[in-house]
């Protein structure tokens, strides 16, 4: 049974949110907000955010940079997302539960979101099938590992994981501050951390050093 109590929609847009009205009609409880700053953070309401991409500050994977914000504290999916303007596999890693797209059938998103209210994952099947045979591909490495290099990994915290893919794609110490509702003091320490754990002297040691293990280490739980 789902924990879930109510949908909450950021529609920043002048038309009306019909995802909410198509909620409503088969018996979910919806909620719009249509600014950022007016939405309610309290986790006993055991609120599931949806999150527009249309109108939404993006960062460089086409995700918005609220949802990467509320991600580690609340399930959040996206919706009014244009098709090809977004890195799904980064969304998902992310930590996001599915993606709507604005072109979708209305009976399809009703599907979406009653999987992702039961806690199911909504995204292409083809993304499913590749990130699953990732996931053995890491199951299988680790046997094949060293097991010096199988510590070095399982040392690295959930919080160092999610810094490294954010240190790969290119992002610089204020904008992962600012995902992660951060200092960048605190992301500092967690680089130094992680490059005493990957013996890394450098961002690009680093990105090598991710590239041989981003098998192994980004879906790491």
């Amino acid at each position: 049974m789902s924990t879930i109590n109510e949908l909450v929609f950021l529609h920043q847009m002048a038309a009306p949110c019909h995802l909410a009205l198509l909620a409503e009609s088969i018996g979910l409880k919806t909620r719009i907000v249509k600014h950022a700053a007016e939405l309610d953070l309290d986790k006993s309401r055991r609120s599931f955010y949806l999150i527009t991409q249309k109108g939404s500050a993006l960062d460089n994977k086409g995700i918005p940079l609220l949802a990467s914000r509320l991600v580690s504290h609340f399930p959040v999916a996206l919706y009014q997302v244009e098709r090809d303007s977004l890195d799904q596999e980064s969304a998902m890693l992310l930590g996001i539960r599915g993606i709507l797209f604005a072109d979708q059938r209305m009976d399809l998103m009703l599907t979406g979101l009653r999987k992702m209210v039961a806690e199911e994952l909504w995204y292409d099947r083809t993304l499913l099938s590749k990130m699953f045979r990732r996931v053995v591909q890491k199951l299988e490495g680790n046997n094949e590992m060293p097991s010096d290099t199988v510590a070095m990994l399982q040392m690295l915290t959930s919080r160092e994981r999610t810094i490294i893919q954010f240190v790969s794609s290119g992002a610089r110490n204020k904008e992962i501050a600012h995902r992660l509702c951060i200092s960048e003091h605190t992301v500092k320490a967690h680089i130094s951390s992680i490059f005493r754990k990957t013996q890394s002297r450098n961002r690009v040691e680093l990105l090598r050093w991710a590239q041989t293990y981003q098998t192994h280490f980004e879906l790491c739980s």
